[in-house]
């Protein structure tokens, strides 16, 4: 599948650098790939999403009040990391 992504990704004003560690991301696990997005997006000017930040504290403190509630159950982290690693 990442192959796949790899092929339909040819972008003309990717640099030789850029496409290489382009390739070598397909490689990584899920999980891996899902935290080098997070630092790459961290490098950013992310002052214009603070409201976007306040929204999403605001999403996880709902969903703790919720579990503990009883409404929605809990999966454990090594439960979700196998299951996105399955993907």
């Amino acid at each position: 599948m990442e192959r796949d992504l790899e092929k339909n990704f040819k972008d003309k004003n990717m640099t030789v650098v850029a496409e290489r560690i382009f390739k070598d991301a397909l490689d990584l696990l899920p999980v891996e790939r899902a935290e080098l997005i997070e630092k790459l997006f961290q490098t950013f000017d992310r002052s214009a999403n603070s409201n976007v930040d306040a929204a999403w504290a605001q999403e996880g403190e709902s969903r703790i009040d919720a579990y503990e509630r009883g409404e929605i159950k809990a999966s454990s982290v090594e439960d979700v990391f196998a299951r996105i690693n399955q993907r």
